[in-house]
């Protein structure tokens, strides 16, 4: 079962190749895994979520794993493990998905928008230290892994005057990306992974939070279905009782059945798809190392860990006038699917108001965005496609958009 993104039509010209920007890819084992589950006569939570959640945690190097419905419902979560004091301030990146902003605002607290380093679209110590003498010491961080590049959490908590068990990391763009040697997924207070459709482990919806707190762990649990003490499948399993009590302020998040098993099926072959990701990365590299007005993509020193590649975001600097959305559109008549992450949060008009924003402004996200382009990466995505792409982004940056050339 494949899902195509953002799929464009086939150009006029023959030799054109028609590149999805993305590629929802079900192997035929999580295929199979869904219709066990759906001839069980169990589909919701229940001993697939355990397995899964098990399996999980264990490639990401966590002691804990707890399924939920999605990375924005973990992020929400983890952060009411932290039992902060209603109306907190909690440290966000406004280069990130609006649904990681959103999380806190639902867990109760105040976001505070810190800007990122263009170079590399995450903050820096010095973009945290800026948002402290606006708005004072936060009670909490979130921390998000780019594109799939990695983070120095420990730095931004330490600019942050921030402990690290204050600390959630959002991961949805990380499954699959190391610092040093070690998986992201552990070393702070919760670690919160997405499955959805574009994912690295796709499975179409879906998430994973990791933490190494056996009592964060049990909370995760209760919380995700309603604070219940006992879910249904405890409650109809043979011994067990109809009863249950509330004990905690939860939502309704959790993971079914269905998901789990062929998220477990999925996880078998994610070596193999990120090692293909690093090969798509590296055939980008050398072809658009060296294009005039194309900048390639951070990513960490090999001491420093390994990249998700969940992305491949070029940033553009064109001469002849010619701007993002221009080579968005020049790329999309030769078949070319592409897309932009994110519109940093602080232009997005309820963040305007809902956050707190420096009042110098985050001029480092609005540079970046203005030049962002993510260009399709994905296991599938064959060399021919990647040449081709690499092809038009050639013509665009020596020749411009015709009628609009360099004159």
């Amino acid at each position: 079962m494949t899902t195509r993104i953002n799929a464009v039509p086939r150009a006029a010209r023959a030799d054109d190749i028609a590149v999805p920007f993305a590629d929802c890819h079900i192997t035929e084992e999580a295929q199979a895994a869904a219709l066990r589950v759906l001839q069980s006569g169990w589909v919701t939570t229940g001993r697939e979520v355990a397995t899964f959640e098990a399996a999980f945690a264990m490639v990401v190097g966590a002691e804990h794993g707890v399924g939920v419905s999605s990375c924005t419902h973990g992020i929400e979560l983890a952060l009411r493990s932290l039992e902060l004091p209603p109306g907190s301030l909690v440290l966000s990146s406004t280069m990130t998905f609006c649904g990681a902003v959103q999380a806190i605002i639902h867990a109760g607290h105040q976001p505070v928008l810190i800007d990122v380093d263009p170079k590399t679209g995450m903050p820096t110590p010095a973009t945290v230290r800026t948002a402290l003498r606006e708005f004072g010491r936060p009670t909490a961080l979130t921390v998000v892994h780019w594109a799939g590049d990695v983070a120095d959490v420990p730095a931004l908590a330490a600019a942050a005057e921030v402990p690290l068990d204050r600390v959630v990391v959002d991961a949805a763009h990380a499954v699959g990306a190391y610092t040093g040697s070690t998986p992201i997924g552990s070393g702070c207070a919760a670690t919160c992974f997405s499955f959805y459709a574009t994912k690295n482990l796709p499975l179409g919806e879906g998430g994973m939070v990791t933490t190494d707190d056996p009592i964060r762990a049990e909370w995760l649990r209760r919380a995700r279905l309603h604070g219940m003490t006992a879910d249904a499948w405890r409650r109809y399993l043979p011994g067990g009782s109809w009863r249950y009590n509330v004990a905690d302020a939860g939502i309704k998040a959790n993971m079914t059945d269905i998901q789990a098993a062929m998220g477990r099926a999925q996880l078998a072959h994610l070596p193999a798809w990120q090692r293909r990701r690093a090969q798509i990365a590296a055939r980008y590299d050398d072809q658009l190392d060296g294009l005039p007005g194309i900048r390639l993509p951070h990513r960490p020193a090999a001491r420093d860990g390994r990249h998700a590649w969940h992305l491949y975001p070029i940033r553009l600097q064109l001469d002849g006038g010619i701007d993002r959305d221009e080579a968005i559109a020049a790329l999309s008549e030769r078949a070319i699917g592409t897309s932009v992450h994110f519109i940093p949060v602080h232009r997005l008009a309820y963040f305007s108001q809902a956050a707190l924003i420096p009042s110098i402004g985050l001029l480092g996200a609005d540079t970046l965005f203005d030049q962002l382009l993510s260009l399709p990466i994905y296991p599938r995505l064959t060399d021919d496609q990647v040449d081709a792409v690499c092809a038009a982004l050639a013509d665009i940056a020596h020749e411009g958009i015709t009628g609009k050339g360099t004159e």
